[in-house]
């Protein structure tokens, strides 16, 4: 049977699980937050007086976490392109009817996460610390342009991409929200933290599909894992580009913005990659064919070969000036 084939028989037979991890890991939409719970009542009295609040904890803040919030919103908002991309893989039969496993699966994180660009957009447009209309421009080129992720249509590398992809956003989050907090910006650092935790929900959950996968098919499975890390996972906004810019001449000097920060790192990549390894025991994988444990020598020493590369890195110090924020912060 060809690996196209066998891609299909695997995603079929644990179709059947996806109810399980919709359960285990995705929250009710009749109990999960929404946007509204931490931004200012339109409808109340208090309203102008939250949003002065709001306006006033904002001006704590520097021009790179102005930049990495800004940068982290506009990647939330790309979602659209997010689910289409994933609705495409093979296995997510959209057109099975209502119930197929994985479609529900896609339809019902795509909804969780599209809290995330919803509260953080709000809270950006009520801070009065960036400009807003290059915001806007720069979300609708992101979706527009698309992304490739080098995934192709495989399930199997669609699943390892999003299990890296979930943990690093729940780091980033993390770790704006913490720099928030410290700044004395409690609101902005509690929507950081929760949006953080649903990440790191969605990280369990595409950690346990590959899992599941890896009992059924460990070749492919581990084949896929390693093409992956080859191609080297990037991240979901790298075709960022700013108004009059061409696509993803953004993304590198976001990226330095985030390094300098401390928000995203190559540290960070290596970690998340040796967790990843750990997780699905990679090194005590046995019973693989040649080419498989070639892949698994590979995925064992790769942390410690990035981390003689990431040594030796500098983090550029120049700081461009985006159009989205002031380089003090201000309009």
């Amino acid at each position: 049977m060809s690996a196209h084939n066998i891609r299909l028989e695997v995603m079929k037979a644990i179709e059947g699980k996806v109810e399980g991890f919709i359960d285990s890991y995705l929250v009710p939409i009749e109990k999960i937050w929404q946007p509204t719970d931490f931004l200012p009542d339109s409808q109340s009295d208090n309203f102008f007086n939250e949003v002065e609040q709001i306006r006033e904890e904002a001006k704590e803040l520097g021009y790179d976490f102005w930049v990495t919030l800004v940068a982290d919103t506009i990647t939330e908002e790309a979602l659209p392109t997010y689910e289409s991309w994933l609705m495409d893989v093979e296995g997510v039969d959209q057109h099975d009817g209502p119930e197929n496993g994985w479609a529900k699966w896609v339809r019902n994180w795509t909804a969780e996460e599209n809290r995330h660009g919803d509260v953080l957009n709000k809270y950006l447009y009520l801070s009065g610390r960036v400009n807003m209309r290059e915001v806007e421009i720069t979300t609708q080129y992101l979706i527009a342009d698309g992304f490739d992720i080098g995934t192709d249509r495989d399930p199997y590398k669609n699943f390892v991409y999003t299990s890296f992809q979930e943990l690093a956003t729940n780091i980033s989050h993390k770790r704006v929200g913490q720099m928030a907090k410290k700044k004395g910006n409690t609101l902005l650092g509690k929507m950081c933290n929760i949006i953080a935790g649903d990440e790191m929900r969605h990280h369990l959950a595409y950690r346990e599909f590959v899992k599941v996968i890896m009992d059924q098919d460990p070749n492919g499975m581990i084949l896929a894992f390693a093409d992956m890390m080859k191609r080297k996972i990037v991240m979901p906004a790298h075709f960022l580009r700013e108004s009059g810019g061409s696509i993803g001449t953004a993304f590198e000097t976001f990226s330095n913005c985030a390094q300098r920060l401390g928000v995203y790192t190559a540290q960070d990549y290596i970690e998340i990659l040796s967790k990843l390894n750990g997780y699905w025991d990679i090194e005590n994988l046995r019973g693989l064919n040649d080419s498989a444990e070639k892949a698994r020598d590979y995925l064992t020493k790769l942390p410690s070969r990035l981390q003689r590369i990431s040594d030796r890195m500098k983090i550029d110090d120049d700081q461009y000036h985006f159009k989205w924020v002031q380089a003090n912060g201000m309009l």
